[in-house]
């Protein structure tokens, strides 16, 4: 049998040259098949989209139709779309504008480049947003504006969070002016949300440009975006045709972004929904402290047991026999637990937030959500390395003017929310290298002291290693500061202080002394409220006895500020600094 006899039975199929025989090549479904943008491989549908539609030879990514992403977020059955037959009209009379329209509708059964509604995403309410690129780029015309703003005015109205999906060409040329204006339109309908306590979540997918970079997509309290997502306000196309600059690799990319600051974290696509529900859970309003039962008395509000007093843990006698520039070694010390060792231990579900919204993200500072026993709270810390390498990364924990501000970022987005705000101080004091300098290190430093004395939540600090200068009371304008035992809090180093005042670095063990620096000299001096005891130094081996005597302190700290009102909360911080 000659092999153009095999197809006989496809008489409809295109004919193809195969070694001098035409023969029939078999019919393939429509839809069956899919081709990688980035690695070409030709792949199965199916296949591709059982996995999220990401490629599954190389892990690119397909860009999504708004229904399988809502399918993919939404809780099933709980999707109810608003605004739908909302269309644009022609308000330039574009020529043309109008029939290519009506065939965009009719190729992707959407009415516009965005659709909007309400749904469930991890059992947790929420209005959702997504941008469709098969709609004109998912450009910005007059129905993808007035969409987005109704939607954000209605979860305003319904005391609900907002999640968008963004993905946009920017601005719609057909529309001219009309559509520059849904810019500030979607902004102003954002802040009216903001203001009235309530969260926005914005998501970048590729590509995410223009005007919708430029208004609603950055204006998220939390922004997340897809990897390798281009993101940018003017594409790297006009850039390089405009000014002839060359850009360099990966420029406006998700990863590119985040390490300037941009973005608080890039999420994988399959991981998408999970983390966003946990994101809603940590935004549910009105939870209170739900403590253990064996915890003591005094901490349930109750009458202390045996007579003991609060505090009574603190009354230990720390030991003596350290000296005050022996504490300065101890704290120190490289294998003293960091801040993000204390995170872990005191508090669950940690998600870390990154970036100033201005220039980088700081590695010596570290920041995010997580809970303490069902309460919401806004955790940071400067944070210093554990190897060479890592404290590199970290500058040795001293933070530059981007770390305050992501600090101070997460702190006035802590206020919004009404969650209180726990620091771990660290670090031998700020970052002062040419580039802080000229990136306004004092003046980072000095926003800082000026908003958290203002903040109307509870704060507290807790110096854990070294608190060095000005660098650690960025972080430490509180209503209560503790420290650890052997930790230290000082205006300078003992070596700087015996250096200026002494023109000797050598006498610094006699700075330490003068310099009351240490814990008890502190408390003595009502600096402080609380001495954490250290049995032995702090290490692994006792991690878990300080944390657990941390974590009543911290019940017992939320417990007294959770009933108080706002501005009582600020007022008392101000008349803690006023007396001194």
């Amino acid at each position: 049998m000659m092999l153009k006899d095999l197809f006989k039975k496809s008489p409809s199929a295109n004919y193809i040259s195969l070694s001098a025989a035409k023969i029939k090549e078999p019919n393939v479904p429509t839809g069956m098949w899919k081709k990688c943008n980035k690695c070409q491989a030709p792949l199965y549908t199916e296949d591709v989209r059982k996995n999220h539609y990401i490629c599954p030879k190389c892990g690119g990514y397909f860009r999504m139709h708004a229904y399988r992403r809502i399918e993919m977020i939404a809780d099933e059955g709980t999707f109810e779309e608003w605004d739908r037959g909302l269309i644009s009209g022609n308000p330039l009379k574009y020529a043309g504008y109008e029939k290519k329209l009506e065939a965009l509708r009719e190729k992707t059964n959407l009415d516009e480049a965005v659709t909007t509604g309400v749904c469930r995403i991890g059992g947790f309410p929420a209005v959702l947003g997504v941008c469709d690129a098969r709609f004109l780029m998912s450009s910005m015309g007059w129905a993808v504006g007035e969409k987005i703003t109704r939607a954000v005015e209605r979860a305003s109205q319904e005391k609900l969070p907002v999640v968008l999906f963004c993905c946009s060409g920017g601005a719609r040329m057909q529309e001219g002016i009309v559509s520059l204006m849904q810019m500030a339109k979607t902004s102003a309908a954002l802040k009216r949300h903001s203001d009235a306590g309530l969260l926005t979540v914005t998501v970048l997918t590729d590509p995410t440009t223009g005007g919708v970079t430029a208004s609603f997509a950055m204006l998220g309290d939390i922004i997340l975006a897809e990897p390798e997502a281009l993101i940018g306000f003017a594409g790297p196309r006009v850039i390089e045709q405009t000014i002839g600059q060359k850009l360099p690799e990966g420029f406006q990319r998700s990863e590119f972004l985040l390490k300037h600051g941009f973005l608080d974290a890039i999420v994988a696509r399959e991981d998408m929904k999970d983390t966003l529900a946990h994101i809603l859970s940590l935004h549910q309003s009105g939870k209170r402290l739900n403590l253990p039962e064996k915890w003591p008395r005094r901490i349930q509000g109750e009458e202390p047991e045996d007579g003991k007093e609060p505090g009574a843990a603190e009354k230990k006698s720390a030991p003596e026999a350290a000296s005050p520039w022996e504490r300065v070694q101890i704290s120190r010390m490289a294998s003293r637990p960091s801040g993000l060792d204390y995170i872990e231990r005191l508090f669950t579900g940690f998600m870390e937030l990154h970036g100033d919204r201005c220039y980088g993200d700081d590695g010596a500072v570290v920041g995010g959500i997580a809970s303490f026993h069902g309460v919401p709270v806004t955790v940071i810390a400067q944070q210093k390395g554990k190897t060479t390498k890592d404290n590199i990364a970290r500058n040795f924990g001293m933070p530059s003017p981007e770390g305050y501000r992501k600090a101070l970022r997460l702190m006035k987005q802590a206020e919004k929310f009404g969650r209180p705000i726990v620091c771990f101080v660290d670090t031998p004091g700020a970052f002062c290298g040419l580039e802080a300098e000229e990136r306004g290190q004092g003046s980072a430093i000095a926003e800082n002291l000026f908003e958290m004395s203002g903040l109307k939540v509870p704060v507290l600090s807790v110096v854990i290693g070294e608190g060095g200068s000005g660098g650690a009371l960025a972080m430490a304008v509180a209503n209560e500061v503790w420290m650890l035992e052997n930790s230290i809090y000082s205006i300078l180093s003992p070596e700087g202080f015996a250096s200026i005042l002494w023109k000797d670095s050598k006498r610094a063990p006699e700075a330490a002394r003068v310099m009351k620096i240490t814990a008890r000299d502190l408390k003595k001096l009502g600096i402080i409220e609380r001495i954490i005891a250290e049995p032995g130094c702090a290490g692994e081996q006792n991690l878990h006895r300080i944390c657990g005597e941390m974590e009543e302190y911290m019940a017992e700290f939320l417990l007294k500020y959770q009933d108080m009102e706002p501005r009582q909360i600020a007022d008392q911080r101000y008349r803690r600094f006023r007396n001194m």
